[in-house]
């Protein structure tokens, strides 16, 4: 009994997630099926405004897309840009704390030849 609810309950997750990967692909037949159809009859379809619909969805695919994964990865991306930040700060703070005296640094020395 057992083995029947686990193989049944593997079933309907299976189906069910087949049955939504069909439903990802119905824009795509429908345009797909109008071209022919058009086609099909002789009507004269302007084929550079249908490029550009398409073209377009998929830029606003791919931007919607490209939103998420930097709302994901933002926090990371912006700290390792204020660590670095702090990083660059210390070494010119450290730099002017040690202009004028006889102590000598390579990381200040190096900005010296540089400049």
């Amino acid at each position: 009994m057992k083995t029947l609810i686990i193989f049944l309950t593997i079933l309907w997750f299976g189906l069910t997630a087949l049955n939504n990967s069909v439903k990802a692909d119905e824009y795509n037949t429908a345009v797909i099926g109008h071209v022919v159809s058009e086609t099909i009859k002789g009507t004269d379809m302007d084929h550079q405004k249908l490029l550009e619909a398409e073209m377009s969805k998929m830029a606003h695919t791919f931007t919607l897309q490209l939103v998420n994964v930097l709302q994901q990865h933002l926090p990371y991306i912006m700290d390792s840009v204020m660590t670095q930040l702090r990083l660059d700060l210390d070494k010119k703070h450290k730099c002017l704390l040690l202009k004028d005296s006889k102590i000598e640094d390579k990381e200040c020395q190096d900005k010296k030849t540089q400049q």
